[in-house]
């Protein structure tokens, strides 16, 4: 499904602690909605796991995706980068065919 990273999941663990604690009822929900300025932009929320939801379970906490967000994230990488440019979550994705200036949205790659 998607690779997360150890900064990833550092965050995410951080993030669930500071909320009251890691629970096996969630996680981070990674999803794709239309918008954005290429068309498709990605969400990213704290929350619980969904019927349908593909899991990423990596040491100790969870990552949900969605059912129809599924196949534009199949390959992708999420990371947590913090610089001097912003500090946030970030997906590389091999099914962007391009993606916008700020990187949080992207129009996908037609299939072959």
């Amino acid at each position: 499904m998607i690779t997360v990273t150890d900064n990833a999941v550092r965050q995410l663990r951080s993030l669930l602690a500071a909320r009251g604690g890691v629970s096996d009822e969630q996680g981070l929900r990674i999803g794709i909605a239309k918008g954005g300025c290429s068309g498709l932009q990605y969400e990213m929320s704290l929350g619980a796991r969904k019927p349908g939801d593909a899991i990423v379970a990596q040491d100790g906490v969870e990552f949900f995706v969605d059912s129809e967000s599924a196949d534009y994230l199949r390959g992708a990488t999420l990371d947590y980068h913090d610089g001097l440019t912003g500090a946030g979550f970030h997906i590389e994705n091999p099914n962007a065919a391009r993606t916008c200036g700020c990187g949080t949205s992207f129009e996908a790659a037609r299939p072959a």
